[in-house]
């Protein structure tokens, strides 16, 4: 990562305490894994749409 989690958080006003950081850090590293090699796939098959359900979760 080019730009650091720390300078980014800065320039938005948020300062964590270095104990946040290493958390925020890794969390990062484990949505990258997770990405994976999906640069390479066709934008049709990387698609997806949500749908916000007033009311709640619940299902008829």
């Amino acid at each position: 990562m080019s730009i650091s989690i720390r300078d980014t958080l800065a320039a938005k006003g948020i300062h964590p305490s270095d104990q946040h950081l290493v958390k925020i850090e890794q969390k990062w590293n484990e949505i990258e894994q997770l990405k994976g090699d999906l640069q390479d796939i066709p934008l049709d098959d990387a698609d997806i749409s949500l749908k916000n359900i007033a009311g709640g979760d619940h299902h008829e």
